[in-house]
């Protein structure tokens, strides 16, 4: 039995994406996120920083229950549906989607919450992006 659970985290562990702070930007920048509703692309990056340290697998608990999941924490009240927590599921995906490597469902998502609410949805960006320099997020990245 302990090997199995083993062989369990090991494999959930070789499965998580952390992202290059770099690379990340030029993935947003390629799915078209730079200046989206607005919102820059070294803002994006300092969210995904401030939120997930560029994990895709991040979930956290909240106070009321809920769940953020994914690389930009998106809460499953209203975002994605977990199947055990009341959801709206604005963006009609399962949780489980936006802890994958591949990212696509995690910016339709968040572009979805942005152009509803802003970026100022995500308390990472207002703790540790709103007002800040945040140039430095997409510096030597060529993008």
């Amino acid at each position: 039995m302990k090997t199995w659970v083993l062989l369990l985290l090991v494999a959930a562990a070789a499965s998580a994406k952390r992202f290059s702070r770099c690379e990340l930007a030029r993935t947003l920048k390629a799915a078209g996120m730079s200046g989206f509703s607005g919102v820059s692309l070294a803002n994006w990056v300092c969210l995904v920083n401030a939120e997930s340290s560029y994990n895709t697998q991040t979930i956290n608990k909240n106070p009321d229950g809920s769940r953020d999941y994914g690389i930009f924490q998106i809460n499953n009240r209203w975002w994605c549906s977990n199947g055990q927590f009341p959801s709206h599921n604005i963006c009609r995906i399962s949780c489980s989607q936006l802890l994958t490597d591949d990212i696509s469902a995690d910016i339709r998502c968040a572009k979805t919450i942005v152009r509803q609410q802003g970026i100022s949805a995500w308390v990472g960006w207002r703790k540790r992006c709103k007002n800040q320099d945040v140039r430095s997020f997409i510096a030597g990245c060529g993008v």
